[in-house]
């Protein structure tokens, strides 16, 4: 039997405010435990929360960027369950009335095609705290300094039908909230965390099947093989006689396997009803058509843009404008060097590559988009060859000269005489007979790769310096002659 998966997903987006949903306290990462938690947070007797307002106009700008519906009156509730990283007992989170309804979202895929997955909606709670199960001696400790702390839920539709496109939606969602800039999106730190719903049903069926969540993974790869792991498991169960119950997990990245957790709540369980502690949130329409015009160039727009002013391909578009950063260092290169195939080459090649070996982001590159600029400058007006622009990026790495520097401290310079060049080729020609003779007896369509034995030797003779075009063509030429 062939079977379809069904994947929704729930993102926990941590906004970037600087106190609490509704405290004072600080949301600053990294503090020592237990320090950033208020008796507000705590829901000390004779406490009164206050709505940060900053956090409603994140999640506008949200709405606003997700064309979404807003939900101009939101009211507060108080989900009741009790767990030990939640002091209150109860989480103030909207349920009936959330800041974000309906929208959309457009994502883009490996093989070139896109789809609209529907968000069903998006709405502000506030953070639970953290258990921590390692150096407590066989304990648990409690860290509440998260308690409290903004976010944004976003809910999708179930319009996903495999992991890398849950893995495309949740990169879309990352982009346009760090564009937004209401989220820094580490998700090593927690600022996003996902919940995927995953169930499978047979294909052709239209009716769903049993869902499981899978709880907080916290990376786009671990996001795919969860889901990967999760729906091999309802598949082998289900054409094992099996049933599949609803329920919630947990993906062990070691064992590559999810594990039970819960059975899975529903909503009646939680005990909702509204907080008599918050009044509803009322906005305006003047309100949300000032932060309309605050809206910045979105990923989708930016993606359209470099496709016309740049006349990039649809694949190098949306790979440079996933992120923000990338974005604007790419358009920092073009600005000085005005090569933006080769900028483009450079920035999802060499710089890439530096960056995931050495795990940092664009933004602690040690080559600057400055330094990158004037190494394209120099392969554009042929003084550098592509092997000998390695060799610079490399220095680049180390230093923060830029490519006059380096070339002149190293004598990179491309050698493009076509006399000494000529004077290489006669060289070579004249010591590797046996090639020669090889070449002159081979048929014409494998001719060109076994002028690579040829161009081998007399880059190595050049210290890798000779210019490839003018080398190639005298070569040829050379060895032509010889037929």
């Amino acid at each position: 039997m062939e079977w379809e998966v069904v994947i929704g997903l729930e993102v926990h987006v941590q906004l970037s405010t600087k106190s609490k949903l509704f405290s004072g306290a600080s949301t600053r990462f990294g503090a020592e435990p237990n320090t950033q938690a208020c008796a507000v947070d705590l829901a000390m007797p004779g406490t009164l929360p206050v709505p940060n307002e900053e956090a409603f106009r994140c999640a506008v700008l949200f709405a606003l960027a997700m064309n979404a519906h807003i939900g101009k009156r939101s009211v507060f509730e108080r989900k009741n369950y009790f767990y030990p990283d939640l002091p209150k007992g109860y989480q103030t989170t909207q349920l009936d009335q959330p800041i974000v309804g309906a929208g959309e979202v457009e994502i883009y895929l490996a093989d070139g095609s896109n789809k609209t997955v529907r968000l069903h909606h998006a709405h502000l709670e506030e953070d639970a705290g953290k258990s921590l199960h390692e150096d407590f001696h066989g304990m648990s400790g409690i860290d509440l300094n998260r308690a409290g702390t903004p976010l944004l839920e976003i809910v999708s539709e179930p319009d996903m039908r495999s992991a890398a496109e849950a893995v495309a939606f949740l990169k879309k969602i990352h982009s346009i909230v760090t564009y937004l800039d209401i989220s820094d999106g580490d998700m090593s730190q927690g600022s996003m965390r996902c919940d995927a719903n995953v169930s499978v049903r047979p294909k052709g069926e239209a009716k769903l099947g049993t869902r499981t969540e899978l709880k907080n993974i916290n990376s786009f790869r671990f996001v795919e093989r969860a889901i990967k792991a999760e729906a091999g498991r309802q598949i082998d169960a289900l054409e094992d006689g099996g049933n599949i119950v609803q329920e919630t997990r947990l993906y062990d990245v070691d064992k590559d396997e999810t594990r039970s957790l819960r059975s899975k709540e529903a909503a009646n369980d939680y005990r909702y009803f509204p907080c008599p502690d918050l009044l509803p949130v009322v906005l305006s329409n003047d309100y949300i058509e000032q932060l309309r015009h605050q809206l910045p160039e979105l990923p989708d727009a930016k993606t359209a843009r470099f496709r016309s002013e740049y006349s990039l391909s649809a694949y190098d578009a949306n790979l440079l404008t996933q992120e923000r950063a990338t974005a604007d260092y790419f358009e920092t290169v073009c600005r000085v060097c005005n090569a933006p195939k080769l900028a483009v080459n450079w920035v999802t090649g060499e710089i890439s590559a530096l960056l995931k070996r050495r795990e940092i982001t664009i933004s602690q590159s040690p080559v600057s988009p400055e330094q990158l600029a004037s190494l394209i400058v120099r392969i554009k007006d042929n003084t550098l060859s592509s092997k000998i622009a390695k060799r610079v990026f490399d220095a680049m790495t180390k230093s923060a000269d830029m490519a006059d520097d380096i070339i002149q401290k190293h004598g990179y310079i491309q050698l493009s005489d076509s006399r000494v060049i000529e004077k290489m080729v006669d060289e070579v020609i004249a010591t590797n007979s046996s090639q020669v003779e090889n070449y002159r007896k081979a048929d014409e369509a494998k001719r060109p790769r076994m002028m690579g034995y040829f161009v081998g030797r007399i880059m190595k003779a050049s210290s890798g310096q000779a210019n490839p075009k003018l080398l190639n063509k005298i070569l040829k030429e050379k060895l032509d002659a010889l037929l």
